[in-house]
C-alpha cells in the first residue's frame, strides 16, 4: 500500500512531466507532501516589466502552480476555485524566490491554502490565499502498487 507521501510524489511526477508553463518559466518542485509543496524560479531577464521587476502575473504563477501542486497531492482532480494575490514587494533580476504552500482547510469538496513567496534574503514577495474545487471520484493518476 502506497503511503500519502508516496501518493504525493507520484501526482507531482505526473503533473510535471505535462505542466510547460511552470517548465517553461524555469520553476523547480523542491518538496511536496499531502496538502504542501515548495516551488522555486529564478527571475529571468525576460520577466522583467517596463520598471525592471518581475511581471506580477509571473509572480502569481509561481504561487499559482505551487498551489496546484499541493491541493492535487491526494490524488484528486482539484482545480483553482479562485485566488487573492497580494504583492507586497518586487521580484527583481537574480532573485531565487520560493513559494510554500500550505492547506488550512479541506472539507468535502473545498479546500483553502496559503502560498507565502519569499526571495533568498528571506524577505516576502507575494502572499497568496487559493480556494480549490476537489472532483471527488476522479483520480489525477491510477494508483497501484
Amino acid at each position: 500500500m502506497l503511503t500519502p507521501q508516496r501518493i504525493a510524489e507520484r501526482v507531482r511526477d505526473h503533473m510535471w512531466a505535462t505542466d510547460r508553463a511552470s517548465q517553461g518559466m524555469g520553476m523547480e518542485v523542491a518538496a511536496i507532501g499531502p496538502g504542501t509543496c515548495t516551488m522555486t524560479m529564478t527571475v529571468r531577464a525576460d520577466m522583467l516589466n517596463g520598471y525592471g521587476t518581475c511581471q506580477g502575473g509571473l509572480l502569481a504563477a509561481l504561487a499559482d502552480s505551487c498551489f496546484a501542486f499541493a491541493c492535487n497531492a491526494y490524488n484528486e482532480i482539484t482545480v483553482a476555485s479562485g485566488f487573492n494575490v497580494e504583492i507586497v514587494a518586487p521580484g527583481k533580476l537574480g532573485d531565487v524566490l520560493t513559494a510554500t504552500a500550505v492547506e488550512l482547510s479541506k472539507s468535502g469538496r473545498m479546500g483553502v491554502y496559503d502560498v507565502d513567496v519569499r526571495n533568498q534574503r528571506g524577505e516576502r514577495v507575494v502572499a497568496f490565499r487559493g480556494r480549490s474545487y476537489t472532483m471527488k471520484g476522479k483520480p489525477v493518476l491510477p494508483v497501484a502498487e
